[in-house]
């Protein structure tokens, strides 16, 4: 099962290489682009947390365990970045410290994945098959906001996909823990699961969306919209199908 279990998340991970098909394009057309891409990840990660990390976590969790979590994950979160933006002034450098926030939180989110994956290949191999598939649903739009979030922070291309690949392996740590620790990684993922979704929704909502209010009246305001919308649609719809 562990053999099963590895194959799928290397699967998934390699998933966040999608950002490979933005290198066949001019820098100019990406940066042209990357408004559109950030308004769809602000619409995938609310939708990846209204619609799915909360819906599950409050369904087989504590209330307000859940809602602690969630509110100090926020906090966290926002000192986090504090922190950043302080080394960032100190030590000036083309990143927004929103990238690095950014790769914080999914690489959480991608280690609860590995986790969710492992153990449904330890309960049945057509279990872990279907979840692989749910979690690959998910993460294609999902990897495609990352990517586009981090070449918005500053990134070069190849770094940012380098770096999006780092985050996604965390995936394979979240199987070995379930494997090492059985039973007890389910519990300790629904901790995990408000504190990623606290991230998510701290960058969504501090980062990116004043992000796109930098140029006030633009013409692009309703295309933006669009993108937001249309990438929780595209949540919602793989929430109710998987």
């Amino acid at each position: 099962m562990l053999l099963f279990s590895l194959i799928s998340v290397f699967a998934v991970s390699a998933i966040s290489l999608v950002g490979v098909l933005f290198l066949f394009f001019s820098e100019h057309k990406v940066n042209r682009w990357s408004r559109y891409l950030v308004s769809f990840a602000i619409g995938a990660l609310f939708g990846e947390v209204f619609f799915h990390i909360l819906p599950e976590t409050f369904s087989e969790g504590d209330a307000m365990t859940t809602s602690l979590l969630l509110m100090g994950s926020v906090l966290f979160f926002l000192f986090f970045e504090k922190i950043l933006h302080w080394r960032h002034e100190h030590n000036p450098s083309h990143e927004h410290p929103m990238g690095y926030t950014n790769l914080f939180a999914d690489g959480l989110h991608n280690l609860i994945d590995g986790m969710f994956i492992g153990a449904a290949y330890i309960v049945s191999v057509p279990l872990g098959l279907a979840t692989t598939v749910a979690v690959v649903a998910h993460e294609i739009p999902q990897e495609i906001g990352d990517f586009s979030i981090l070449v918005r922070a500053g990134f070069s291309r190849k770094k940012a996909l380098f770096f999006n690949f780092l985050s996604a392996c965390a995936a394979i740590f979240g199987v070995l823990i379930v494997y090492a620790f059985g039973s007890g990684a389910e519990a300790l993922s629904l901790y995990m699961l408000p504190i990623a979704a606290g991230g998510f929704l701290y960058l969504a909502g501090s980062d990116l969306v004043p992000d796109l209010h930098r140029e006030p009246g633009s013409s692009n305001s309703f295309a933006e919209f669009f993108w937001i919308v249309l990438g929780a649609s595209l949540m919602l719809a793989l929430t109710l199908l998987g």
